[in-house]
């Protein structure tokens, strides 16, 4: 991937504190156009809190970076507008109809009424509800209100989409059908930014980067981090089998490096 291909996202040094307490400590990293690109850790690690500082949720402690080229620290606003963002909690209204809540996020984003109407066709078959239009969003399947969410997250055709653990909860048939519609997604361009504690989604993205206790301890492209620890048959290494070395031996460093300041 050559250098120039890096700007769709781009951090620097990224850093946010509570208190005390560093969720996200200095990340630096760089995705393109077009790419799946996976966030994975385990919960804690801050995967939610970097995410939502690139959508313009959370300002940066300190650190730089622009998202679609608008810069995180100024231009929250901006960022907002123009992403398609899918947060961990499930975030449509469960009281309104499967159309209704298409309607009201189609109104969010001032969609005009032919743009409208063929949007939210587009989400009725991409979630196989056209039958179902009128029922209320809570009898639906947790799988096919992922599904909703997706496509109300994406009604406005953004070119960059965060998704915060978006297979949460779901089974593995439905999580199959959602990362299908995330290929199809980034096959025509659109690049998507996915936080996940699944290693089987990991194995979806072009690239993957683990972060632990706030820190990025490897990035790579799935074959590439299981080809770091495989001796000898790549196929005989699992992602899950790369991160637990990889952990184990963050810690193992961090213990040796306290033990030497007592």
């Amino acid at each position: 991937m050559n250098e120039g291909d890096y700007d769709a996202v781009e951090v620097h040094h990224l850093e946010k504190r509570f208190g005390d307490f560093t969720a996200v400590n200095h990340i630096s990293f760089q995705i393109a156009k077009g790419e799946v690109f996976g966030f994975l850790g385990p919960n804690g690690a801050g995967k939610s809190t970097t995410i939502k500082m690139l959508c313009g949720i959370l300002s940066p402690t300190s650190g730089t970076g622009q998202v679609g080229g608008f810069d995180i620290n100024r231009q929250q606003h901006s960022i907002k507008e123009t992403i398609g963002y899918m947060s961990q909690k499930f975030s449509l209204y469960e009281d309104l109809t499967i159309e209704e809540n298409i309607d009201f996020y189609s109104g969010i984003y001032r969609l005009g009424r032919e743009k409208r109407k063929s949007r939210k066709e587009w989400i009725m078959k991409m979630t196989s509800l056209e039958d179902l239009r009128s029922n209320l969003t809570r009898t639906l399947s947790t799988g096919f209100k992922q599904r909703l969410a997706f496509g109300c997250a994406v009604i406005h055709e953004p070119q960059i989409v965060f998704l915060d653990e978006p297979t949460s909860g779901i089974d593995p048939i439905a999580r199959k059908n959602f990362w299908n519609l995330i290929r199809e997604m980034a096959a025509s361009g659109v690049t998507i930014f996915v936080t996940t504690h699944y290693m089987n989604d990991a194995n979806n993205c072009d690239r993957i980067s683990l972060i632990y206790n706030g820190t990025i301890i490897a990035m790579g492209s799935p074959d590439e981090l299981k080809k770091s620890m495989a001796k000898g048959d790549v196929s005989q290494v699992s992602l899950e089998d790369v991160f637990v070395s990889l952990i184990e031996n963050y810690n193992v460093k961090a213990d040796k490096s306290e033990a030497a300041k007592s």
